[in-house]
């Protein structure tokens, strides 16, 4: 059975709850939760029951309750629309982030998704942020690098699969971790969001500050309903069997 915790660096540990913990507060770290996923697919005429919001208010409860932060970082892509969001989609982002906000200080950071977010909660008191440094860390959506390092991002949405010996194969989404140069990668917090097979290399790599890594040398561990899986190294993924 995987881990439910693993620190990764001094004072930053990964959790099998797709979020990571910093010792700072202790400060909760949260990316892309893609709040109106569904709305943005009945807009395209298809139609998916609504639980994206509810999962992920579920699943903050229980992070809230057992880390007991000080402040939650929510890292990017908040919204899932580019465009103006609907009335239910700002509703639902508002009231994530009153959730967060009635617990511990919310920190907002814009993404590439977050068009418009400030629109939407200016009326909370609260302000959208490109970035914000904690511990020494950058932590900032990723969808571009500010160069500094070290640096927690999102955007990534980070997968693996794992090849089964006879057929099929296991998609685990993944944190991504390149100590040498400073990178964290977090798994999105959508039970929606696809995740991105890191496997091919370089080429299936979106966020610049990964890209930017020898994949050779990065640690992935896999989030499972067994806990935290430790994969190794990126090269040593395409070896495993299931």
């Amino acid at each position: 059975m995987g881990a439910r915790r693993i620190q990764v660096m001094p004072g930053v540990t990964i959790t099998n709850d797709r979020c990571l913990i910093l010792d700072d507060g202790p400060t909760v770290v949260i990316g892309d939760l893609h709040l109106g996923y569904e709305n943005a697919l009945e807009k395209e005429g298809m139609f998916i029951p609504r639980i994206n919001t509810e999962a992920i208010r579920d699943s903050l409860n229980g992070i809230l309750d057992r880390y007991e932060p000080e402040r939650v970082v929510l890292l990017g892509d908040i919204k899932h629309e580019f465009q103006r969001s609907s009335y239910k989609s700002r509703e639902d982002v508002r009231n994530i982030i009153k959730l967060v906000d009635e617990a511990a200080e919310a920190i907002v950071i814009r993404g590439n998704h977050d068009n418009f977010l400030q629109n939407i909660v200016a009326s909370m008191g609260i302000n959208s942020l490109d970035y914000i440094d904690i511990m020494g860390f950058r932590l900032e959506h990723g969808h571009v690098d500010s160069g500094i390092r070290p640096v927690i991002i999102g955007h990534e949405h980070p997968s693996v699969k794992i090849p089964g010996e006879l057929s099929g194969s296991m998609k685990l989404q993944c944190f991504v971790v390149a100590k040498e140069q400073g990178v964290i990668v977090i798994p999105p917090f959508s039970p929606f969001a696809s995740g991105n097979d890191l496997n091919p290399g370089p080429s299936a790599v979106m966020a610049p500050a990964l890209k930017s890594c020898d994949l050779s040398k990065v640690d992935v561990y896999g989030v499972s309903d067994l806990g935290l899986m430790e994969l190794g190294r990126l090269t040593d993924v395409n070896l495993l069997t299931i």
